[in-house]
């Protein structure tokens, strides 16, 4: 992957396709490359797509000491688009990548086109603060998640009950997880990616924000309830409100990836 060095991150990305740019920012324990397999190959056509790994993963390198607020990772993207992009870019994101688009939109407007927000709210809080958490002092105290130890554990935590139960869907998603567990790239990325996840709160900033913005939500997602989604949309003026049904806070990674890619392109045609 070519390198972009910015102001304290060198940032590993990768560009495709050719047309308006989207920028699509990971949440915690995924890399750029995850975009590629389900998402980008649908936007190519008529989209530039920017993937990159976000600092804690992957092959970005950060020498900051920990830990890194969100602000730091925000100012890796914001400098990222104006680097790579040359114009103001569509910038997806789910879970931690929604919150730093979030931060984006609040410190650096210039370089967003829409946002558009998945699983996420304005703050960490309630049962998704204390699983964060949890998950951090697990580390601490050296354990781990992996095989299929790892698969059964986040499997809950990102597919609805009837994607799990689908018998001919859940082999392959169990190939997906595993393949992710083996990795090691999310026991890597707990600590340095979900500090800034656990303790982000842009409730009293939100107020700031002039880009558009869509705020979507997932009707069954455990991690991001589509209460804070709600929330959230209140905050941010003119923000919109979605939900999606039947879908938990991974769907877009091999389980309804496909109808969701058509809806957010519609969204990005609003905005062309």
């Amino acid at each position: 992957m070519p390198r972009f060095s910015g102001s304290s991150a060198s940032i590993a990305y990768e560009q495709t396709g050719s047309g308006p740019d989207i920028v699509w920012v990971g949440g915690g324990g995924t890399r750029g490359r995850d975009w590629q397999r389900f998402q980008t190959p649908h936007f190519d056509p008529k989209f530039r797509s920017t993937v990159f790994d976000n600092r804690g993963i992957g092959e970005t390198a950060c020498d900051k000491p920990l830990p890194w607020p969100l602000a730091d990772f925000a100012d890796d993207v914001a400098e990222l688009v104006e680097a790579v992009c040359g114009e103001p870019a569509f910038l997806f994101g789910n879970s931690l990548g929604a919150a730093i688009i979030q931060e984006v939109a609040i410190r650096h407007p210039q370089v967003v086109r829409c946002a558009i927000l998945m699983g996420t709210g304005a703050w960490s809080t309630g049962w998704g603060w204390d699983y964060q958490e949890a998950e951090i002092e697990f580390r601490r105290r050296g354990g781990t998640l992996d095989g299929m130890m790892g698969v059964a554990h986040y499997a809950s935590m990102l597919y609805p009950a009837k994607a799990l139960g689908d018998r001919e869907l859940w082999p392959k998603l169990k190939a997906l997880m595993l393949e992710w567990m083996d990795s090691g790239e999310n026991e890597a990325s707990v600590i340095p990616q979900w500090e800034a996840s656990l303790r982000f709160d842009q409730r009293d900033r939100l107020a700031s924000v002039r880009v558009p913005v869509h705020v979507v939500a997932f009707a069954e997602d455990v991690q991001a309830p589509p209460q804070d989604g709600e929330e959230l949309a209140r905050l941010i003026p003119g923000a919109e409100f979605h939900l999606l049904q039947g879908m938990g806070h991974g769907s877009w990674y091999g389980h309804a990836h496909d109808e969701i890619n058509r809806f957010l392109e519609g969204l990005l045609n609003r905005h062309l």
